[in-house]
């Protein structure tokens, strides 16, 4: 059974980006399992957290950030693009394995055990994971989901490819990537040195109005409509509002001071910190509000944060100076 990389789920440790004394251990699946992936590289996947700055509130959610692929290929020498599916799913990612590359698969998480106690054999779910194991006669994989790396088999196996569809049920034709890997990857000089770069692009496409003051104005109202709505959809509407600003910030926190080593950015990473622990005391209320369904506490319970936000890019304004756009 061929791997693009050397690595066993049982004795695999996540990197300190997904420790557990974090605010926030994970963030979404995407921007989760390329820090694994890279540090399973060996790169630093702090280096590619630039694009973190540009996180805005759309009205019903904050943006669900995402890595872009041109900044892997500019940091890392990875090259990663969409894979056209035509065929059996299993057969293109053996194709790609072969080859040593490997393949980001949107799947469903009813079947993943790793999400055990939150969707595993009880909810239905889309979610990203990379595949860097699999064995169709044995029907095993092994796969980088979240913070973690991790085994699934048999009838789960099953599951993940949808075999269970007839003939006559829709195909089953997930969004699939693939990454390809340089012969040699680049060293932390080289990595640093663009990472600088991508800062001034990615500050430069910030949001120009506060988007956590955006999010507060009508918090307290988006509270009491979900209030209305099975228990069940208060932890979607979290996950995409409080738990994406707050994993968000963190990780600008964690780019920021690896960025700077210790000699820049320390204010500003502490006003990232901020935002990530307001956001998680906020899902705590926000939880207690939707019970007792008293929503007026809320509408000063982002103020730390808001005011975080406004700090951070005005020292950040001032650190960069000319270089700012």
């Amino acid at each position: 059974m061929q791997a693009v990389f050397p690595i066993e789920p049982n004795s695999y440790e996540p990197h300190p980006l997904h420790a557990r004394t974090r605010t926030w251990p994970e963030t979404n699946c995407y921007v989760d399992l390329w820090i694994e992936v890279l540090a399973t590289l060996g790169v630093a996947p702090e280096a590619m957290l630039a694009f973190t700055l540009t996180q805005d509130f759309e009205g019903d959610q904050f943006t669900f950030f995402k890595v872009p692929l041109e900044d892997l290929e500019a940091l890392y020498g990875v090259r990663a693009t969409e894979l056209a599916i035509f065929d059996l799913v299993e057969s293109h990612i053996s194709e790609q394995i072969t080859r040593g590359r490997l393949c980001m698969v949107e799947m469903d998480s009813f079947f993943m055990p790793d999400t055990r106690g939150t969707s595993y054999g009880t909810e239905h779910g889309k979610t990203t994971i990379a595949i860097n194991r699999m064995n169709v006669a044995s029907r095993t994989l092994d796969y980088f989901h979240n913070g973690g790396f991790y085994h699934l088999e048999g009838g789960d196996f099953d599951g993940v490819f949808q075999h269970h569809l007839t003939e006559s049920d829709p195909p089953f034709l997930p969004y699939t990537e693939f990454a390809k890997f340089p012969k040699a990857v680049p060293g932390e000089t080289h990595q640093r040195r663009v990472a600088e770069v991508l800062m001034l692009r990615h500050f430069a496409r910030r949001p120009w109005e506060n988007p956590v003051r955006a999010f507060a104005n009508v918090f307290p109202a988006q509270a009491a409509a979900i209030a209305e709505r099975p228990f069940g959809f208060f932890h979607k509407y979290a996950f995409n509002t409080l738990r994406q600003l707050g994993a968000n910030f963190e990780l600008v926190a964690s780019y920021l001071r690896w960025l700077g080593e210790g000699k820049r950015f320390a204010s500003a990473a502490a006003d990232a910190g901020v935002i990530a622990e307001t956001s998680k005391a906020v899902q705590f209320l926000l939880a207690r509000a939707v019970m007792r369904k008293k929503f007026d506490p809320l509408v000063s319970t982002l103020t730390p944060a808001v005011d975080a936000w406004d700090r951070l890019m005005a020292t950040l304004t001032a650190e960069l100076g000319h270089e700012c756009v």
